[in-house]
């Protein structure tokens, strides 16, 4: 076990036990983990090796979780994982990529040597880890096991985040208020759309003095121009910035994976009246939106707050407003659980983390302002403070 371990080791502990009562909970003895954020929540483990396949098992029957992964990372998993070496397994690199035989017997191998091969068996069915190939050798390998769907199981746990959780999450804040200072400051007339991406992204990872960052789950979102008509496009890097562009930011500070995501939009000239009033009914709507946001309440009513806010406007937003984020890997940071949107009738809880991202995307152009939320004791909590407002350049 690694002698500095990113939490300690009672609160890998923790998170294991509260999976296991979920599973029970469930019906489910064991759950195969294939998610890399999932992986790093349970175990701690942290590397780019996720194209291949790899894997963390929980069996209500036995004390640790046990990782398994490409035989070359297996070293990988015992300088970053909570667990003991006896329960990391490397798999024969004959696994990798191979058209004549899959990692998937080799798990069903293991398994059997453990006498777990006739248990009900949870996987993330609904995942970007786990796909058709693996459940079809799974259930050829282990015809007496019961196949069950565990998708986002561990995802859910992941929704209220403990002390430490947050302390990252503050400091990726620190980061992000940095990286979007810097898009701010150096989008301009005349500037290449790659340079502001490139300082972009170095203060992404240059983080504080106090502390550095790590690469964030999303690439620069940073479309200008009539790319920002659309929610997911980013910089042209063969474009300079012109006269009468919008600019769209949608930009993260990360700190160990956890993230800090915010969203702001830069006008280079004097905006049109269409734009300006947009802005200003989007900006107002998201601060009456945060002061309704506490525990008890669902994800809904946050949407349709939000919705009653903006009606004299004329602005509609059919997509959500906003989602649970913290620690993920690409390719994004939200947590695939809590969507704030009609229907979404989970309760807000302390703890819980929400990107509440009212972002309009019209024919010709968007807008977008966000903000990070931590849901406290009696509100809600901005992560990062940072002006609430279109950003409006003349040149320098």
């Amino acid at each position: 076990m690694p002698e500095n371990l990113i939490f300690s080791k009672q609160e890998y502990q923790q998170r294991v036990r509260k999976t296991k009562e979920m599973m029970d909970k469930c019906g489910m003895e064991m759950l195969l983990v294939m998610d890399p954020a999932n992986m790093n929540y349970l175990t701690g483990y942290d590397g780019w090796s996720f194209y291949v396949h790899q894997g963390v098992i929980v069996s209500l029957n036995m004390e640790n979780p046990f990782w398994f992964g490409r035989e070359q990372d297996s070293n990988g998993a015992k300088l970053t994982c909570w667990l003991p070496d006896d329960c990391i397994y490397g798999y024969p690199d004959k696994y990798v990529q191979s058209r004549y035989t899959h990692t998937m017997c080799w798990v069903a191998d293991l398994l059997r040597e453990k006498g777990l091969d006739k248990r009900s068996f949870a996987v993330e069915m609904d995942g970007y880890w786990f796909n058709a190939r693996m459940y079809m050798t799974l259930s050829t390998e282990l015809p007496q096991a019961k196949l069950m769907d565990g998708t986002n199981l561990v995802n859910w746990i992941r929704a209220v985040k403990s002390l430490a959780e947050i302390e990252y999450m503050r400091q990726a804040s620190q980061i992000c208020q940095s990286v979007m200072q810097t898009a701010v400051d150096e989008i301009d007339v005349g500037v290449w759309e790659k340079d502001v991406a490139a300082k972009v992204s170095a203060a992404q990872i240059a983080g504080t003095d106090a502390f550095g960052g790590s690469s964030p789950a999303i690439f620069p979102i940073m479309p200008s121009a009539e790319r920002t008509s659309t929610a997911h496009l980013t910089f042209d890097p063969d474009r300079q910035y012109q006269e009468n562009d919008v600019v769209l930011l949608e930009l993260s500070g990360a700190r160990y994976h956890y993230h800090a995501p915010l969203a702001r939009t830069v006008y280079l000239g004097d905006p049109p009246e269409d734009l300006r009033k947009t802005a200003d009914g989007v900006v107002k709507g998201l601060q009456e939106t945060l002061t309704f946001i506490q525990p008890g309440i669902t994800a809904e009513d946050v949407e349709a707050r939000w919705r009653e806010t903006i009606a004299h406007t004329g602005v509609v937003k059919p997509s959500r407003v906003g989602y649970s984020y913290g620690l993920n890997y690409v390719p994004d940071w939200g947590e695939h659980t809590i969507s704030l949107r009609p229907g979404d009738k989970t309760i807000l809880k302390q703890g819980m983390t929400i990107h509440f991202m009212p972002g309009i995307w019209l024919e010709t152009y968007g807008f977008e302002c966000s903000e990070p939320l931590l849901v406290t004791e009696g509100g809600c909590e901005k992560f990062i403070e940072f002006p609430q407002k279109l950003f409006i350049k003349h040149g320098r």
